[in-house]
Order: C-alpha cells, then sequence, then structure tokens
C-alpha cells in the first residue's frame, strides 16, 4: 500500500492544508501517518481526523535570545532520533511537510533514509524551518508567485490546499450559531489559532459604534472570551472555531483579520472582502507585511498597518471597506481558483 506521512505543527495554520489533502489522499487509497509535536496544536486537530498521530521532540528555531535556545537544539537532535526512528518503521513512499518547527527533524530524517520529501511554503518569504528543511526537499510548493524567486529550481506554483467543507456552510446556520435576529451586515473578526491581544482591545472598543451598523463575531483565540461582553447585542465571541467556521463565512459579508499566508488563501477562495492588520516587523520576521501587500496590490484587501491601529482607524477602515465592499468583490472574482488541493496533489502523486 502506498503511505504517506504529513507533518506540520505549530499554529492551525500549519495544520489546516494537510487535513485539506485527507479526503483525497483516503479515496485515493493512501495509508496516511501524521508526525507532530508532542502537544502542539496539531495533535488535538488530527487526531479527530482518527488519524494516526506520533509526537515527537521538538525545538523552537527563535531568531531573538533566549535561554531556550540553550535547550532547544537538544530537543531537535532529540527529534531527529525520534522521527528516523518513525520513519524506518513505517517506510512512507513520500513525506509532506507544511511546516512548523517540528517539521525540521521529520525532513532531516527523511533525507538521511532517503524518503522524497515535498514542502509547502504558504508565506512569499520562506520561514526559518521551511529554510533548514528546503536541503532535504525534492519539491517546494508555493502559495505566491513572488515565492519561485526564493526557492529555486525546485518550487512549483500550486497554491495552498483549502478544505472543501469551508464552500459548505450555511448563512443562516450562522447566524443561529451567533443569535443574530437581524440582518445587519456581519463582521468575522479572525486573529489566527493564538488571537491578536491588540486587534482584540481594539475592536472591543469599537464596539458600540461598529455594533451601530453591523454584527460582529469575533475569534478571539484561546483564553480572550471577555465575560463582561458576552450579552452585547450583535456580539458574539468564540475561543476557537472549527466545525462552526464554514458557517460564519457563509454569513460573512467582510472580515478582519491577520495576513497569515492561509488563512489569506481561504479568503480569496471565498470571495470574503477584507480588511487586514499585519503583525509589525518587530513582532514578526515581515511574512504578514510582504503578504498584505501582495493582496492590497491584487485588489483583493485592504491594509491597516498595526502601528497606525486604534480605535477610531480601526472604524474608518471598516466603513471604507464597507463602502467599497463590491470593488473588492469584483476583483476577487476574477482571481483564479486559488486552492492548491489539486496541483498539490499532483506532486504527490508522482512518489506512489
Amino acid at each position: 500500500m502506498k503511505t504517506i506521512v504529513l507533518t506540520g505543527g505549530g499554529t492551525a495554520g500549519h495544520v489546516t492544508p494537510n487535513i485539506a489533502l485527507i479526503p483525497i489522499l483516503q479515496k485515493e487509497g493512501w495509508n496516511i501517518q501524521y508526525i507532530g509535536s508532542k502537544n502542539g496544536i496539531e495533535k488535538e486537530l488530527i487526531e479527530k481526523e482518527n488519524i494516526p498521530y506520533y509526537g515527537i521532540s521538538s525545538g523552537k528555531l527563535r531568531r531573538y535570545a533566549s535561554l531556550e535556545n540553550l535547550k532547544d537544539p537538544f530537543k531537535v537532535v532529540k527529534g531527529l532520533f525520534d522521527a528516523y526512528s518513525l520513519l524506518k518503521k513505517i517506510k512512507p513512499n513520500v513525506v509532506f511537510s507544511k511546516g512548523g518547527f517540528v517539521t525540521v527533524p521529520v525532513v532531516l530524517a527523511a533525507k538521511l533514509l532517503g524518503i522524497p520529501v515535498i514542502i509547502h511554503e504558504s508565506d512569499i518569504t520562506p520561514g526559518l524551518a521551511n529554510k533548514i528543511a528546503s536541503k532535504g526537499a525534492k519539491v517546494i510548493c508555493v502559495n505566491f508567485p513572488e515565492t519561485l524567486k526564493y526557492v529555486g529550481d525546485k518550487g512549483v506554483m500550486t497554491g495552498t490546499p483549502i478544505r472543501e467543507e469551508l464552500f459548505k456552510g450555511s448563512a443562516e446556520q450562522g447566524r443561529k450559531l451567533c443569535g443574530f435576529t437581524d440582518h445587519k451586515p456581519v463582521l468575522l473578526m479572525m486573529g489566527g489559532s493564538l488571537g491578536s491581544v491588540k486587534i482584540n482591545q481594539c475592536l472591543r472598543e469599537a464596539l458600540s459604534e461598529l455594533t451601530n451598523n453591523f454584527n460582529v463575531v469575533h475569534i478571539c483565540g484561546k483564553n480572550n472570551v471577555d465575560e463582561d461582553l458576552k450579552d452585547t447585542k450583535g456580539y458574539y465571541q468564540f475561543e476557537y472555531v472549527s466545525d462552526e467556521l464554514p458557517h460564519l463565512f457563509a454569513m460573512a459579508d467582510m472580515m478582519l483579520s491577520r495576513a497569515g499566508a492561509n488563512a489569506l488563501a481561504e479568503i480569496v477562495a471565498l470571495k470574503i472582502p477584507n480588511l487586514l492588520v499585519p503583525l509589525s516587523q518587530n513582532a514578526s520576521r515581515g511574512d504578514q507585511i510582504l503578504n498584505a501587500d501582495s493582496m492590497k496590490k491584487q485588489g483583493y484587501s485592504l491594509v491597516l498597518e498595526e502601528e497606525a491601529l486604534t480605535k477610531d482607524s480601526l472604524i474608518n477602515n471598516i466603513q471604507e471597506l464597507y463602502k467599497n465592499i463590491n470593488t473588492y468583490k469584483d476583483a476577487m472574482k476574477k482571481a483564479m481558483n486559488i486552492s492548491g488541493t489539486e496541483k498539490v496533489m499532483t506532486e504527490i502523486r508522482k512518489y506512489k
């Protein structure tokens, strides 16, 4: 039987594209195994898919000074031995890596064992983990055409795999989930699986004005629900969503979001006008700024820099987005089918 090992973790964005591939892999008769970290978000998400899951030791490859940097090389080495042992036992035809720190030992172990590796890079510029892992890859699938110049001859433009269920939501079901009984336009805020403290704060400060004209759905991240706002009319909070997400997407007229590449792929595929607040250069390597700039240039998004984010600037930009909502819809209608599921599968099938 043809066997594939999927790997990726640390954030939901490093897992959901793998989940998008699972139904097709199953339909085509692949034996699917997953290697992730011992306690990362990927463990819960993959076990819900009834896929065999193996947790390995993993260290975070930090770009900043930290005492943990002294420990993490040992964790990476331990992860390499863990991954080598697992891959030698599983004997996969191919490894598909979505990125995140846990993938580095998996890809390096696969290279030592002569197992073909396909990497997927969602952002315009490769992250540190994928930069290291790319040396062991046969193919590097990318989401933005701008990325091809960074990855060389291994690069293939595929787009990002997107879960089919995201296209099957019910706006009516979304309104029931949130208790919205009127038909005001809906603003959906997503700050990533870990949430966004600054956007959460500004959105809540702006609620009294925003809810005059919009219903607001706020996916605020784990432990970030504000109990004092639970009874606010026209406002509903989620810590994190899974099965509810297709219904929230179907209901949303607009989105407020960070600029993680996987979220952007879903937004464009679903044709939802959006305001992006990318992570600042101070808090990241700047990949979200580049992602957001690409979206803005293509006419898909309005962009508000985090340094300029205040209650008033947020309200003004949301009002501007709604005023020009059809312009953004029209631009996204002209976009190619951005779901890369089939193109990624084409690369995987070469190693069956």
